[in-house]
């Protein structure tokens, strides 16, 4: 057989394909990778770093506020939205040279093009029609914001990937979504002192998060002036000269400069190719693979959101460095998708792992629940109205803590740390043993004794 142009080939250069990319070619495999729009993908570009960057920004109104609690006396603060901008995107093009220069580092060949399989060993890039022969190729494409249904007007919504360079700051802005996205881009627009309604079709905000952690998240966007109408859906926009009507499903209005949709993100398989190859599409509408993220044709391979298993940048990047280690590396690599810790960088933020306390009274035949809600040490002199709220959800019968929530300051900070003991099956008398850290929000988590509620499955007939 003639050999391969390449050992490797990737398509899509995101943190999940760079790292199976630099890995794979760290164990002396030839590796091209393609990349159609910037090197390091939705979390680098257009997704969790320039997102974080303004949600720092939204952070100092309260900080300004908050001095004078401590005795400062500071001016009345101004903000600009373009110098925020483009500081952030010097610092995003940092980035990308930095990332591009670790893989030309590991002499990985970048292509600037898309690129769409043709056969189960050859992809053809589209910037110039030339084909490539791979011995194995990997699909990282990520995910893509969807719209949802065609309404009118919609031709008038942003997505977050617009929202990041925006010329100015909408005075009023109403976003549409109740996940990690829309919540977070409800907190950053707020903080900069934009007019914020959130509009959200289910019952209450975070589906899918522990409902004692939903109902105090919302709360305290509520507190902060965050408009949130539950139970709704934007139902049509009209644009009316340089603003925007915007018309529920109640059949109510709200006028807005600006309209966002954060409802979901699908993977992104259209037009790859893939539906001649064989590989199959799950329900859910990622790329089907195993535990070794391998597809139905033995030589294609898919990570990230692409696969919509778990859709979080650190989960990428681990499905991307199990694939090399496994293939290239010897060493097969299955990836444990299961108390995968996260974090909502919300105001106040959510840091949570495990399982919520209704997943934990369907699966375990004994619950124990402690929580505990408090007002943070800070918020006593700076006079801010809020609460702090942490929960462990306790296995009652072998005492392993299978669930940790956290809202509040730093509560991504704090659910990193505590995911280690989590995933290591700590128990609740390893965290009464541990010494707690005073004065501090975290010691709250190791000083919990009294239970909240105890819950006992009934048997099955």
């Amino acid at each position: 057989m003639a050999e391969r142009d390449v050992d490797l080939f990737v398509i899509g250069a995101g943190s999940g394909g760079v790292r199976a990319a630099r890995i794979a070619a760290s164990y002396g495999a030839r590796v091209m990778i393609a990349e159609e729009f910037r090197v390091g993908g939705t979390c680098v570009i257009r997704g969790c770093v320039p997102k974080k960057l303004l949600v720092y920004a939204s952070r100092f109104a309260d900080e300004f506020e908050d001095a004078a609690g401590f005795g400062w006396t500071v001016g009345e603060p101004t903000f600009d939205w373009p110098t925020l901008i483009a500081n952030k995107d010097r610092e995003i093009a940092r980035l990308e040279a930095a990332y591009i220069a670790t893989l030309e580092r590991w002499k990985v060949e970048i292509v600037k093009s898309r690129a769409v399989l043709e056969g189960a060993h050859t992809v053809r890039l589209m910037s110039n029609g030339a084909r490539v022969s791979a011995e194995r190729i990997l699909i990282a494409t990520g995910a893509w914001p969807h719209y949802g249904p065609k309404i009118p007007g919609l031709e008038h919504v942003i997505s977050s990937n617009e929202a990041l360079h925006l010329p100015e700051l909408p005075r009023r802005i109403v976003i549409q979504g109740g996940g990690y996205i829309a919540l977070e881009f409800a907190s950053i627009f707020n903080g900069l002192g934009s007019e914020v309604t959130l509009i959200y079709r289910g019952e209450n905000i975070l589906r899918g998060f522990d409902d004692d952690v939903r109902a105090h998240l919302r709360n305290e966007l509520r507190t902060r002036g965050i408009n949130v109408l539950c139970g709704h859906t934007v139902a049509a926009i009209d644009k009316n000269g340089a603003e925007f009507v915007v018309h529920l499903s109640d059949k109510t209005a709200i006028a807005a400069d600006k309209v966002m949709f954060a409802i979901g993100r699908r993977p992104n398989v259209m037009g790859l190719g893939i539906e001649n190859l064989g590989c199959k599409i799950h329900a859910h509408g990622g790329i089907e693979v195993d535990e070794f993220s391998r597809t139905a044709v033995p030589s294609v391979y898919a990570v990230g959101d692409v696969t919509n298993r778990v859709n979080l940048t650190p989960v990428a990047i681990r499905e991307g460095h199990a694939f090399a280690d496994t293939v290239y590396g010897g060493r097969p690599t299955p990836v444990d998708h299961g108390n995968v810790p996260t974090a909502v960088f919300t105001e106040p933020e959510v840091g949570v792992i495990g399982l919520t306390e209704a997943q934990a009274r369907e699966r375990l035949a004994k619950v124990d629940v402690y929580k505990t809600s408090f007002r943070p040490m800070k918020a006593t002199l700076s006079g801010r109205a809020t609460r702090s709220f942490m929960k462990l959800l306790v296995d009652g019968l072998t005492d392993r803590v299978v669930g940790c929530h956290i809202v509040g300051p730093d509560a991504g900070e704090l659910i990193q740390v505590i995911g280690v003991a989590v995933k290591m099956g700590a128990t609740k008398a390893d965290f009464d043993a541990t010494m707690a850290v005073h004065p501090t929000a975290a010691e709250e988590l190791v000083t919990l004794r009294e239970k909240a509620a105890s819950y006992v499955r009934e048997a099955a007939e």
